[in-house]
């Protein structure tokens, strides 16, 4: 059967308190079609609503919470103080704000990052993630149609799965690893784009690589 990537707009109330029950049970149970199952029911919400409201099954309940994450980290960024930050301070506001979002249900997440692992589940995961680094960055104003349209998601994807997985084991309270981690990747990043500005001011034509070797090794007078 062909999945559908978006939700139909349709049985928001029905997914949210059924979301309510399944967090509940997860952190026990896990995510699979059971812990649906039992969601609906606690919810009180028939069996045929349930599939009509998840056609693809509990995968469709992850993409769910999913994107009640992602509203939420964007709902953040449309805050007065975040257009007075950085651009990396906006880069780990909204993530750190997507995380803070999780946090309640952190085992849950847990449960849920063990779920996405499966192979059959993967095609989605990077559905999300894909989407998550394509709000933070339409939320900073992203308005770029060329290959900097996929390298700056792409790049991001990175940041914010290898942050997510440190996050998933930082116990601490504060979080203060977590954010270390998060100001390091960031910084990477950074560097990177640096990187990519000077090839560009040396106007390095791409296609002939031992020209570049020759230019980052002998720049020409006065670069």
């Amino acid at each position: 059967m062909m999945e559908k990537e978006e939700l139909e707009p349709a049985f928001e109330s029905e997914r949210q308190a059924i979301l309510v029950e399944a967090l509940k049970l997860a952190p026990f149970d896990g995510w699979s079609q059971l812990t649906l199952s039992k969601a609906g029911e606690a919810a009180g919400v028939d069996s045929a609503t349930v599939a009509a409201a998840f056609p693809n099954g509990f995968a469709n309940l992850l993409q769910f919470w999913s994107e009640t994450h992602d509203k939420a980290m964007t709902d953040a960024m449309a805050l007065p103080e975040f257009a007075d930050l950085k651009i990396r301070e906006k880069v780990a506001y909204a993530i750190r704000a997507r995380l803070d979002a999780m946090a309640p249900h952190k085992e849950a997440a847990r449960r849920g990052a063990a779920a996405m692992a499966l192979p059959q589940m993967v095609p989605l995961a990077s559905r999300l993630v894909w989407r998550t680094a394509d709000r933070v960055w339409r939320g900073l104003g992203d308005q770029s149609t060329d290959i900097n349209f996929y390298s700056k998601r792409a790049i991001l994807s990175g940041v914010w799965t290898s942050t997510f997985a440190h996050w998933l084991g930082d116990d601490s309270e504060s979080g203060e690893s977590t954010d270390r981690f998060l100001a390091a990747r960031i910084e990477n990043v950074m560097q990177i784009e640096k990187v990519k500005g000077r090839i560009r001011a040396m106007e390095i034509d791409p296609a002939k690589p031992i020209e570049w070797l020759a230019r980052l090794r002998y720049p020409a007078r006065g670069r």
